[in-house]
């Protein structure tokens, strides 16, 4: 690597989490959203020499806005040029990894745990995860990818409006994407396809309605069904046209509707929003304007006119 450089950040030795590391100019992450399978971070950083250790995950990294000079070592990748905007590169789990560049870099950082891509290799490809070659990707030019990771920063924005259960679903849609641009030009097996039986799905809803005050996860409703989280929100969204996140956004929507329009019942925003189970009145907002075109106050005080 060159010499040249403004600043110089060297990261303590060891495999550690991604957010036991130091990440200057750190924008926004997701360390304080509750989300379980995947962590993201946005970050904006000028002229740097960065030296990472190992790390638990394996991390997306999409460039958003390249530096005008790029130098990064890690398993096997050498590059000396900028990537272009909108590329991901993917640096394997426990791999330690040399930055350097000039100018300001923007990216995105997403980390999957390994164990996420070994579950989704059997579950969705039934492959030997032992047999999958490492995840080490250099600058990859994938629609569906970005558009993932798009959506991924999305949602760390707005900190975390869908909830655990959206952030579960891009992380099973990247490890999918992650593992065919892994075996290209490999043919890939092809899945289960269809739609869930009628009792399955009678039996998911009543589960989600029972339980809509809940934090509900991918993996309680895929066990209520006896399928696995990827086949499972693969057939739900087939059955209902909606994954599984916004299925429960629109029931809790639904309910507040119900609730707003009881007459006597002066419930607090505050009270509507955690009995339906949003987690703050600012998410309960967002998303019922968002499904219903006015924040629950208009549609309470249209709905006492008529």
């Amino acid at each position: 690597m060159s010499s040249e450089t403004s600043a110089k950040v060297i990261i303590p030795a060891g495999r550690i989490d991604p957010f036991e590391q130091s990440i200057p100019n750190l924008q926004v992450s997701s360390e304080l959203l509750g989300w379980k399978q995947l962590k993201a971070a946005r970050v904006s950083l000028s002229g740097r020499e960065m030296i990472q250790p190992p790390l638990t995950h394996h991390a997306l990294v999409l460039f958003l806005h390249p530096p005008e000079k790029l130098e990064v070592r890690y398993a096997g990748v050498k590059r000396q040029t900028a990537p272009f905007a909108g590329t991901v590169s993917v640096v394997p789990a426990g791999s330690s990894v040399g930055w350097r560049w000039k100018g300001r870099k923007d990216s995105l950082h997403v980390y999957l745990p390994p164990e996420l891509i070994s579950r989704v290799a059997s579950e969705a490809f039934d492959l030997d995860s032992n047999r999958l070659p490492t995840p080490s990707l250099d600058c990859l030019d994938a629609p569906q990818l970005l558009t993932a990771m798009l959506a991924v920063e999305n949602e760390l924005l707005a900190q975390g409006m869908g909830g655990p259960l959206a952030a579960e679903s891009l992380a099973n849609m990247l490890a999918v994407y992650l593992i065919r641009h892994l075996l290209a030009p490999a043919r890939l097996p092809s899945g289960p396809y269809g739609i869930l039986p009628p009792k399955r799905f009678r039996a998911v809803v009543e589960y989600i309605m029972e339980n809509l005050e809940s934090k509900l996860t991918l993996e309680q409703l895929a066990a209520v069904t006896h399928l696995s989280p990827y086949h499972f929100a693969r057939l739900f969204k087939a059955t209902t046209g909606l994954p599984p996140h916004q299925y429960v956004i629109v029931r809790r929507v639904e309910r507040a509707k119900h609730l707003l329009q009881q007459k006597g019942a002066d419930l607090s925003m505050v009270e509507v929003a955690l009995r339906v189970g949003f987690s703050d009145q600012s998410q309960f907002t967002h998303h019922f304007k968002r499904i219903v075109g006015a924040t629950p106050g208009q549609f309470r005080n249209s709905a006492r006119i008529a």
